[in-house]
């Protein structure tokens, strides 16, 4: 299975929530948090390595088909997330985006290919269920913006997160709004462009309030440099063979 061992119970834990979307630090939900504000605090205090997971490092890789992954880099002590991709002719893993308190740059998806990854992943997988884990765990580096419909994105990370929740447990949990919050560029500018490869990086003009932090701003060099578009791409038409596979409704990458 593709998530380890060691994520297993943090997944339906509302700590590692509170932490992994960075509601502890004043983030989305924070104002929901009630008493685990408090054993977060406890928690930061503490010098000792207990083996908990906030001081653990981990990769979580989805594959999507045929050798091609999307792949979740955590480092829960740093609070630092990324997201990379691999296919099977690059000798490593190339990066999308990151996630952190300082200099984040987390907006490498569109939400059609977020949604179309974790399609392939359940259909790869019929336990990582979508929308589920994958998707709760992955939507932090997708954005949405003018063309999109947000109401289903945000019903089906509600749905993802719901599916992870402790039947009996009635306090803090994410929530689809939280990650809108800081996912919505809707009137912020912002721009699509493609070219004939099929590669597409955004523009944002003249923005106010919420710059568009993301690598995906510029088309592919043909040098290696900048956004992996190439690797991407692979990624994308591995997923969409996937769900696209035999007896199944045809999907498009966007």
């Amino acid at each position: 299975m593709a998530i380890p061992s060691a994520l297993q119970e943090p997944l339906h834990d509302p700590v590692f929530w509170a932490r992994f979307t960075f509601a502890y630090e004043e983030g989305p939900g924070a104002d929901r948090l009630g008493d685990l504000a408090d054993l977060l605090n406890d928690d930061d205090d503490e010098d000792d390595d207990d083996g908990d997971f906030a001081d653990s490092a981990v990769d979580v890789a989805f594959e999507v088909g045929e050798g091609h992954y999307a792949v979740l880099s955590m480092d829960a002590s740093a609070d630092s997330y990324s997201l990379l991709v691999t296919t099977p002719g690059l000798a490593e893993p190339a990066e999308l985006g990151w996630d952190d308190l300082a200099h984040w740059h987390p907006y490498a998806l569109r939400w059609s290919e977020l949604d179309l990854i974790c399609r392939a992943i359940a259909t790869r997988d019929p336990r990582l269920r979508h929308p589920g884990a994958p998707l709760a765990l992955l939507c932090r580096f997708a954005a949405v913006f003018d063309d999109d419909d947000v109401d289903q994105a945000v019903a089906d990370i509600d749905a993802a997160y719901a599916a992870l929740r402790p039947a009996q447990w009635e306090g803090y949990w994410p929530c689809g709004a939280d990650w809108l919050e800081r996912a919505d560029f809707r009137g912020e500018n912002v721009t699509w462009q493609r070219d004939e490869a099929g590669n597409q990086w955004a523009r944002q003009d003249d923005h106010d309030d919420e710059p568009f932090y993301s690598t995906r701003t510029g088309p592919d060099t043909g040098t290696g440099d900048g956004f992996p578009h190439a690797p991407l791409r692979a990624v994308l038409s591995a997923a969409t063979a996937t769900v696209n596979g035999p007896g199944r409704c045809r999907v498009r990458t966007c």
